[in-house]
């Protein structure tokens, strides 16, 4: 795996928790940092130790999007060239969307550009009250990348994504959340806390059925009905044979505790109104 300083990783338990590691950038994303991070995420493919990933920024802010400063030096490149310097990004994208395991953004301060991209590759977002995120590439002439131009009309639909990218408006985190972007809204102090506390609870469900539910949905909005019905039986025929559905099955027979608790929404959500 590449060893990146601005790249943190580090376990807990089955949570594998990813750190962009440049504060004093905002933790705007390098060409090494994208290297990096499309190391970890196929490795934690493989990784059967690996349950979930947490993914956050340094300091107070998730990610600022690409570094700008250091789009303007070096010689002048052709538009193949340039096309050719997109393809870390394109590997990192797809090595993010092929993980079958849980990944739970932090977002904290600021998500611009590649930083918004990033989250919105995440299964599950949560903000802190502070976050403020855009789409802000029109704003120097660029479009939506990592992965944006797919993710985004997804998360928020058509009409609003085009309106997020044509404008490179700001948005906090209470819009982000009636948008469907964020999952919840919580004070700076219990961001990573409730962003564990989520993952904790991936670590007790059932490894298989998660995998078959994440493979599935990420196909659902590109497929018939006929295709996700055969899904779901092929899919349903393989989590029902599984060691956890026979244990889950006598625990409720016999009126135990289940294997899988979903943690509940704190009473700490912040809450604006």
């Amino acid at each position: 795996m590449n060893d990146s300083d601005d790249v943190k990783l580090t376990y807990d338990g089955g949570i594998a928790l990813v750190t962009l590691n440049r504060p004093q950038a905002k933790n705007a994303l390098t060409p090494a940092m994208t290297v990096a991070l499309t190391e970890m995420f196929r490795s934690f493919r493989s990784d059967e130790q690996v349950r979930v990933v947490v993914f956050a920024g340094a300091g107070a802010d998730f990610c600022s999007g690409g570094d700008v400063k250091a789009m303007g030096g070096g010689a002048p490149r052709t538009t193949e060239q340039r096309r050719q310097g997109m393809a870390p990004y394109r590997d990192l994208v797809l090595a993010v969307s092929a993980l079958d395991k849980p990944v739970i953004a932090a977002v904290d301060g600021v998500a611009y550009g590649a930083g918004l991209s990033l989250a919105l590759l995440a299964d599950i977002v949560l903000c802190s009250y502070r976050a403020r995120m855009a789409a802000v590439f029109h704003r120097i002439g660029l479009v939506p990348d990592v992965g944006a131009w797919y993710t985004l009309p997804r998360v928020v639909g058509l009409q609003r994504a085009k309106e997020l990218v044509f404008s490179a408006r700001e948005f906090g985190s209470d819009e982000a959340k009636r948008m469907g972007l964020a999952m919840e809204v919580l004070a700076p102090e219990a961001l990573m806390t409730r962003a564990i506390e989520i993952a904790r609870s991936f670590e007790s469900a059932s490894g298989t059925a998660m995998s078959l539910s994440k493979q599935a949905l990420q196909k659902s909005l590109q497929c018939d009905l006929e295709t996700m019905l055969d899904l779901e039986a092929t899919g349903q025929a393989i989590a029902a044979g599984s060691d956890y559905t026979r244990e889950s099955i006598r625990r409720f027979a016999a009126k135990e505790s289940p294997q899988f608790r979903w943690a509940p929404l704190p009473a700490t959500e912040y809450k604006n109104d």
